[in-house]
């Protein structure tokens, strides 16, 4: 090679060929860094699942660079366990001496915050590039939500409809309506969901077992499972997973995207967040597909609308928060709970069924759909009062597709209600009743959804109204949780107390649930 011009530095969840950090790349003078780092799955206790995602993803990617010619330092974990990220790119700039590191923004702001600290140490400009993986830049949606005192998504999701003429017709929503949301909360009945297409899957390929066999020696005390892995880690397989979706679930998504079943982790739900949150898939192209659906095939309205809203408006949405907020979205904790995790969200080992569920199926798969995340681990950690940054750590170690700027903010703004209502209206709270009504999870369980006090008494049931009890006048002067504060004053005193009593209990227990 001839005087090196560029390190071109490409993280783990940027494994996008069209990345703008491979603009004017030139093979003869550029050259690409990637790097593994032990520190980055031991930060967060993280899911063995999600190591070899990462993991088998870069290596593939990696490998399909050097098939273009393009000449790859990539350095494996194995090199150095003990070396965290920036202390191998310190090392690296100090070797190679380029004129300049090139690379799109990091998905994480620790991670961007270090990179910029060693360039400046080193003394190496630093170029980082928009990443045009996004519909929506850094920021343009700071200027969007300048506009507001209180962002909220819908109307971000209305503008970029129209920004990228997506369901559009003649300036206005397909059907006359921007939002489908009301027709896509069904449960699925006693009879259950039937029949469910399987996703398509892909077997490890030698590389990835190869990925597999390193993570269970290397992090043999980490928690979950490489039994069941079969996600996508290429960009071929990537697309054949959109395919896939597209093709036998997309038309039902929509009518049953909140509801769960007991062995069924997948139902009709895409699959896809893990290979987008990698860049293996765009946000652009997925959206594309699903609209060809409905205009070619006809799916129903409500399952595409639904379906490009998580994708073209809530994931792009607290992106731009994430960015907005940081670092102090990290520090949020609005009611000021400090409990410890109960220790079965490590192991499932639970009396309630419901979590019992949902956990194991993490456990095995690495995955929840987002109303488990929401409504039945996220809820259950803000009525229990556990301080955030520890829920926030768990669910960025044990979701397969966790990357901080989506995580965070899903958690500690949407699940945990940490930020004050910066972004969201209301805190999400159900007693057991709202589970029992979407699932099959109440059926056989020790607990009963309906019941506030006693050995039965679902922790659920008791906490929500104890959370009510304890946030009544919050919760009152909210037009939208008016309703639950007004069911409140309709119980009798002694009942509230009673309902206080079984709370402490329980809070004082939680790892005995």
């Amino acid at each position: 090679m001839a005087e090196l011009r560029n390190i071109v530095l490409v993280l783990g969840d940027q494994l996008d060929f069209g990345s703008a950090a491979f603009e004017r790349f030139d093979p003869q003078r550029d050259r690409v860094l990637m790097m593994e780092a032990t520190g980055e799955s031991t930060a967060v206790w993280s899911h063995k699942a999600r190591t070899v995602l990462f993991l088998s993803a870069m290596r593939h990617f990696a490998a399909q660079l050097r098939q273009r010619g393009w000449e790859v330092d990539y350095r494996r974990w194995d090199e150095d366990p003990e070396a965290a990220l920036c202390e191998v790119l310190a090392a690296r700039l100090e070797r190679d001496r380029p004129a300049r590191l090139v690379m799109v923004e990091a998905g994480e702001w620790r991670v961007e915050q270090g990179i910029r600290e060693v360039c400046r140490r080193q003394a190496t400009p630093l170029d980082v590039r928009d990443d045009l993986h996004f519909m929506i830049s850094r920021n343009a949606f700071a200027d969007w939500a300048g506009k507001y005192r209180q962002p909220r998504m819908e109307f971000f999701y209305r503008m970029m409809r129209q920004r990228h003429d997506v369901l559009m017709e003649a300036g206005a929503p397909v059907g006359g309506r921007w939002n489908f949301d009301a027709e896509n909360r069904s449960g699925f009945g006693r009879k259950g969901p039937g029949r469910v297409p399987a996703p398509v899957r892909f077997e490890p390929d030698d590389l990835t077992r190869e990925v597999i066999g390193e993570v269970e020696r290397y992090l043999p005390d980490h928690p979950g499972s490489t039994a069941a892995f079969d996600w996508p880690v290429t960009r071929e397989q990537a697309l054949a997973a959109l395919d896939d979706f597209i093709a036998h679930r997309l038309e039902l998504f929509g009518h049953h995207q909140d509801a769960m079943w007991t062995g069924e982790p997948w139902l009709w739900h895409a699959r896809l967040s893990a290979a987008m949150n990698l860049k293996l898939l765009s946000p652009r192209e997925v959206i594309e597909a699903a609209v060809a659906a409905w205009r070619c095939r006809g799916l129903p309205l409500q399952s595409v609308e639904g379906f490009v809203r998580q994708v073209a408006g809530w994931r792009e949405f607290v992106r731009g928060m994430y960015w907005l907020d940081m670092p102090g979205l990290r520090l949020d904790n609005h009611y000021r709970h400090v409990r410890p995790l109960p220790r079965w969200y490590w192991t499932g080992d639970c009396g309630m069924n419901c979590m019992r569920a949902v956990v194991g199926q993490l456990l095995h798969y690495g995955y929840a759909h987002h109303i488990q995340r929401l409504m039945v681990t996220g809820q259950f950690a803000l009525l229990a009062e556990v301080e955030p940054q520890q829920v926030e750590d768990w669910y960025l170690a044990v979701h397969v597709d966790a990357v901080e700027w989506v995580e965070l903010p899903n958690v500690a703004g949407m699940t945990l209600y940490a930020n004050g209502g910066r972004f969201t209206s209301k805190p999400y709270v159900a007693s057991g009743a709202y589970i029992q009504r979407m699932s099959n999870y109440c059926d056989g369980c020790r607990y009963r959804p309906s019941v506030r006090t006693g050995e039965a008494a679902c922790p659920v049931t008791v906490l929500y109204w104890h959370f009510l009890d304890r946030h009544e006048a919050e919760f009152a002067a909210n037009p939208r949780t008016a309703l639950m504060a007004k069911n409140l004053a309709k119980l009798a005193p002694a009942e509230r107390a009673a309902i206080r009593e079984q709370a402490a209990r329980m809070l004082a227990q939680l790892d005995a649930l």
